[in-house]
């Protein structure tokens, strides 16, 4: 993986200069309509961008995923799309961007999409790619192809998680643990729970994951249980789980890796299936946990307010 960021920015420009789709798609970008919810300490941006109805309103039930082709698959690829080889993964650039650089980064093989076993792949990338992010949604926590291993890369510091942390750090990060070569925080008073590894160490921030994984089992368990008994409104088909529902965000700074980690209650929100006006298409994943809320919908992005933030949060995090 050697010299990868400059690989990966010189198929960015490639792809924007020679394939349609990503040039219009990246332009589209730069007239995206935003505005900022203050939640005092720290903002959540929301974005209209119509191009995203497709991740957003994709159906996610395993009929749709089973009929149709694996779009992450080489066979799969429209003719105009590149790539780059990063050892068993392939970068491709995303021709449906949130961040003003945005990447693709599918295992070589069709393998469902989990972490465990490719938590240290994660690491390795984000290091290699230490110019961008590298972030992991979990099979019911807005990946796109729930059947196909894969992570995203995306501009560094585009999401305010990572500078929110660096500045709240301070007065708002518990320090639940620390060895030798790690840190494990939490960072309270968020609207939603996020955990952030600090480790200089692969094997380290591993080790502290598998342990943050076996305790997250068990809150996803009691977390569907009590759902269940309060009757709380789920997504049809919600509570198979293969992992504990997660997002995931990695930063490679000077030797260490910033690795944040988002524990889900639930896929989509109420609001995602709601009728009229009560209606938000907001399908949270690693961006919106992360601080930028995408609506595809003009109508939802003016009408969506601090307390519909609140509530997506609430229901989303543990």
């Amino acid at each position: 993986m050697i010299n990868l960021n400059q690989e990966a920015f010189s198929l960015f420009h490639e792809q924007v200069s020679n394939w349609e789709l990503a040039r219009v798609n990246y332009e589209g970008l730069k007239t995206v309509r935003t505005k900022t919810v203050s939640f005092g300490d720290y903002d959540v941006q929301v974005q209209f961008n119509p191009a995203r109805i497709i991740s957003t309103g994709a159906r996610m039930d395993a009929k749709t995923i089973a009929e149709r082709k694996c779009f992450l698959c080489m066979e799969n690829l429209p003719a105009e799309q590149r790539s780059i080889d990063a050892g068993e993964y392939t970068i491709l650039v995303n021709p449906f961007p949130i961040f003003p650089q945005h990447f693709t980064i599918p295992h070589k093989e069709h393998i469902d999409q989990e972490i465990k076993p490719y938590f240290s792949d994660m690491l390795e990338l984000a290091e290699a790619l230490d110019e961008y992010i590298v972030f992991y949604n979990g099979p019911r926590c807005g990946a796109s192809a729930p059947d196909h291993l894969h992570f995203q890369a995306g501009t560094k510091d585009f999401l305010p998680l990572l500078e929110d942390y660096r500045r709240l750090k301070p007065t708002h990060a518990l320090l639940l643990d620390e060895g030798e070569n790690y840190q494990l925080f939490q960072l309270e008073d968020y609207r939603r729970t996020v955990y952030c590894i600090e480790s200089d160490s692969i094997n380290s921030a591993k080790n502290v994951f598998e342990n943050l994984y076996i305790e997250l089992s068990d809150l996803s368990d009691l977390s569907l249980t009590l759902s269940n008994r309060e009757g709380i409104r789920k997504t049809k088909g919600e509570g198979i789980r293969t992992e504990p529902m997660m997002n995931i965000v990695c930063s490679y700074e000077d030797g260490i890796w910033f690795t944040y980690i988002f524990p889900r209650a639930t896929f989509r929100p109420w609001q995602y299936n709601a009728s009229g006006d009560e209606q938000l298409l907001v399908s949270p994943a690693t961006v919106e946990m992360s601080g930028i809320f995408i609506t595809p919908i003009e109508s939802h992005f003016e009408r969506i307010n601090k307390t519909d933030i609140e509530s997506i949060l609430k229901q989303a995090s543990i």
